[in-house]
């Protein structure tokens, strides 16, 4: 689904009237008409004002236009309009607590790009800035209550951009527990299934005692984590796609 099949952005339609535009064809922008039945004509103006302020928005590339009149139950329908904006990540950290652990390293995967920062080396807020300059839509796994506020705790780095949350949004099909978990439910296989979230902070400490292989070994479990959410995004996206918007209509 993209953004111009969706009119829940326009103000007073809910999931009933939209669904409702659908099932009479009215399925993109395009062939709304003003007219259609069930629609009164106030509502049709809003729908019209949010259809030509839509098409500027998608002509500035503006995800936050969309992300700001979408509910939040609904932002996973950003991401086809958007995908080549969107920003996968994940931290590796020495514990849970941000006030008292910090981060070790940072991967960022856009637009079949993957970049890996370093506690140590090149993670500086400098270049993790930079890492999300380009970033217009967020995508972690449990990144709003982590990742997100550790990194901001951690750097002087504001991440303010829309985000899509892959652990409530995999909820939503029925898919439950951590990222690992998740992939073993959709298929998703790991080079790397020996390695959990206590084994990084291991390998880390082991890096820092200036063991061979293991800061190359948690560089991989934290690209693999990274590159994996891609994949169960878009599955968890069909899947919701296919309840929300099926064929038929």
């Amino acid at each position: 689904m993209y953004v111009e099949n969706c009119f829940l952005g326009a103000e007073g339609v809910g999931k009933k009237t939209e669904r409702r535009l659908w099932e009479q064809g009215i399925t993109h922008w395009d062939v709304f008409e003003p007219t259609c039945d069930g629609i009164g004509a106030g509502r049709a103006a809003r729908i019209e004002s949010f259809i030509e302020a839509g098409q500027r928005a998608l002509e500035r590339d503006s995800v936050s236009y969309f992300d700001q009149r979408f509910p939040s139950s609904a932002r996973w329908r950003l991401y086809e309009s958007f995908r080549e904006q969107a920003c996968f990540f994940d931290i590796e950290t020495t514990g849970l607590d941000r006030r008292r652990n910090v981060v070790t390293t940072v991967t960022l995967h856009q637009d079949g790009r993957t970049q890996t920062l370093v506690r140590g080396d090149d993670l500086t807020d400098k270049n993790l800035a930079a890492a999300f300059e380009d970033a217009g839509l967020l995508v972690t796994f449990n990144g709003a209550r982590f990742d997100i506020p550790f990194l901001e705790a951690n750097f002087d780095v504001s991440l303010g951009q829309p985000h899509i949350d892959l652990m409530p949004t995999a909820r939503k099909v029925g898919l439950s527990g951590g990222l690992s978990a998740v992939e073993n439910q959709l298929g998703i296989s790991r080079e790397l299934p020996d390695v959990d979230g206590r084994e990084a902070v291991r390998l880390w400490h082991e890096h820092e005692r200036g063991a061979d292989g293991a800061l190359e070994r948690l560089i991989a479990y934290n690209r693999e984590d990274t590159v994996n959410m891609v994949s169960v995004l878009e599955s968890v996206v069909e899947e919701l796609d296919r309840q929300v918007f099926p064929d038929h209509l």
